[in-house]
């Protein structure tokens, strides 16, 4: 009597790699050559074939926005929805809007569009004023209107005022550095912002295109262990450090080995608020030519020996030192 056994095939190394991509799906680790994520921490991916209408996230995209514009957008909107208004009131005749003063007598769509202001801004001077049922229904409707716009306008104000976020300031160039006998992976962050964070942790990742068994070519995701992944303060700067070891997915790389292999250096900082009591994240980058080898971070401390101040200049962040790798 024979036995079958049900044997399982085991998966090659290259596919349980696949469960190590980051989330970035299977056709990045087939080996693409763009850069993953930018340096402002937006992700590098072009979306098609989205319904416009359901994609259309305004409300998300006005909390993100910047301060400049979005305050041009709401400037575009009150232009654009009295000039719309003084189109309606112009359609009902030329005699839908009176004037006490004579004000624009010879000039309807101004008329029109200055009335329309002071309707939706209720402000309401009286010396332009409706006239017939079609007129008074487009006031009705322009005064409701005004009552949402300002509500939904204030609402998202304070969605961004509340909204949390950090903002990090990133060394412009990560460094290959001599340290303890040996070289590191090293990168400066500061907190740009008079909040203070707390309970700051950092995960660096490196990918690059290697070879794979079957002769193509395949993206692989390597975490780099940290000299200190968390740090419970952070009033100052950090220069998060990689060292360089025989465990290290860099260990007796070069410069030219990155390059060539479209090397990108993934950072992920994760921290909490203390103003606000709220979770914060951040992110950026390194590409292989931003990583500069044989140098090191010049000082940004500032101390009072007087009266034992400690402090930084922000302004030299960015600044590097050449220094030779033994």
């Amino acid at each position: 009597m024979s036995t079958t056994l049900d044997v399982q095939p085991t998966s090659p190394p290259e596919s349980r790699d696949e469960f190590k991509d980051l989330g970035f799906g299977t056709e990045v680790a087939r080996g693409t050559r763009r850069r993953l994520l930018n340096r402002d921490g937006s992700f590098n991916v072009t979306l098609e074939g989205l319904n416009p209408l359901s994609s259309l996230g305004v409300y998300q995209w006005l909390l993100r926005v910047s301060w400049p514009e979005f305050l041009l957008f709401v400037c575009l909107y009150f232009v654009a929805v009295n000039a719309v208004f003084a189109g309606a009131f112009l359609f009902c005749g030329l005699d839908a809007l009176q004037t006490s003063t004579g004000q624009f007598a010879n000039e309807p769509f101004y008329r029109a569009f200055f009335f329309s202001v002071d309707t939706f801004a209720t402000i309401g001077y009286g010396n332009i004023y409706p006239v017939g049922v079609p007129a008074n229904l487009l006031v009705s409707i322009e005064a409701l209107l005004s009552i949402v716009s300002v509500a939904l306008v204030t609402g998202v104000i304070f969605a961004r005022f509340s909204l949390p976020s950090a903002r990090i300031i990133y060394s412009r160039n990560a460094v290959v550095a001599p340290y303890r006998g040996g070289t590191a992976l090293e990168f400066r962050i500061a907190n740009a912002r008079s909040s203070q964070l707390i309970d700051v942790q950092v995960q660096a990742i490196l990918t690059k295109i290697e070879p794979s068994a079957s002769g193509s070519t395949v993206r692989k995701f390597y975490e780099l262990p940290l000299e200190r992944q968390r740090v419970v303060f952070f009033p100052l700067s950090w220069t998060v450090v990689h060292p360089i070891d025989a465990n290290s997915p860099m260990w007796r790389l070069t410069q030219k080995d990155l390059v060539a292999a479209e090397a990108e250096l993934l950072v992920l900082l994760i921290a909490t608020d203390e103003t606000i009591s709220a979770t914060v994240h951040s992110r950026s980058s390194y590409e292989a030519d931003e990583i500069v080898w044989g140098a090191r971070f010049a000082n940004m401390f500032l101390r009072s020996e007087s009266e034992g101040i400690i402090g930084m200049n922000l302004d030299r962040i960015h600044e590097i030192e050449p220094v030779p790798i033994v």
